[in-house]
């Protein structure tokens, strides 16, 4: 009503909507309530949460970070409910394509996980795979190793090929910065993997190496479930002008983003090295 005063007058407007012009005089001085306000300061919390988080935190991510990080003890309910006012919302999964070719040739590693991806503590099992980035000037393709307890990505690569480099620099780059004794590395049967090179590797540095099928998801269910996080929370939101363009934005999410501050529901609505932080701090009490 009020953006058309100038043009209508307010009797007719309010005739026409089937409100008393006292009850709209009434509505516009009544003091908002203790529960609208603390909505509207509550409001601005999660605008906050939600664009610091890129834009990709759905009420669940955005509840614990107020609760948390704010010490806002409300419902998730609620949050929701402002979100939805507000026109906020999380991002969803898309499906992405596999890069995973296999050697027939090749005698790949027995599956050691059978689908169970729980371990009991750091460097216990690593779960890792390929991915495909695109860019206007041809792919890059992304290598990553992530401990299965922490879900943090303790190694990484990438390159313009596919070849058996890629997985070994991020197998190095993982063993560089754990030095883990008796980890377990799963993945599954692309040439990479059962490639001579990769398991004379997994050999010097005392790791021992898994594989499931090839095609199937679920027997690398983990690493799997990253790449759609990644996929749904960068790739599918940027196009990427050149290689360098994505190697760094790819590289920014990774150790800037998700290792630091990307929350996860399997570990409390933790990042993962907050979660490592946070074990290594009860484990030494």
């Amino acid at each position: 009503m009020k953006a058309n005063q100038a043009t209508y007058p307010v009797r007719v407007m309010c005739r026409l909507l089937g409100v008393s012009v006292s009850g709209l005089y009434a509505w516009r001085e009544r003091v908002p309530s203790a529960r609208q306000l603390a909505d509207v300061a509550l409001s601005v919390k999660i605008h906050t949460i939600h664009r610091r988080s890129r834009e990709t935190y759905g009420a669940p991510r955005v509840h614990a970070e107020l609760a948390q990080e704010h010490g806002c003890r409300v419902g998730r309910k609620r949050v929701a409910r402002l979100m939805r006012a507000a026109g906020l919302q999380g991002v969803r999964r898309n499906r992405f394509v596999r890069t995973t070719v296999r050697d027939p040739k090749a005698a790949p590693a027995l599956d050691l996980v059978e689908r169970n991806f729980q371990a009991a503590g750091p460097d216990r099992l690593w779960v890792s795979d390929i991915t495909y980035i695109p860019t206007w000037s041809g792919f890059l393709y992304l290598a990553i190793v992530l401990d299965a307890w922490s879900r943090r990505v303790v190694g990484w690569a990438m390159e313009t090929h596919l070849r058996t480099e890629l997985v070994l620099a991020a197998l190095n780059m993982a063993w560089r910065q754990r030095r883990p004794g008796g980890v377990i590395h799963h993945s599954d049967r692309g040439t990479q993997y059962t490639s001579i090179a990769f398991g004379l590797r997994c050999r010097e540095t005392g790791i021992t190496p898994s594989m499931g099928s090839t095609g199937d998801a679920y027997d690398n269910a983990m690493a799997e479930s990253f790449f759609a996080t990644l996929e749904t929370e960068l790739l599918a939101r940027r196009r990427f002008q050149s290689q360098a363009e994505a190697r760094m934005a790819t590289f920014e999410w990774l150790e800037g983003w998700y290792n630091p501050h990307r929350r996860h529901s399997a570990l409390g609505y933790l990042s993962p090295i907050h979660y490592e932080r946070r074990m290594s701090l009860q484990h030494a009490a």
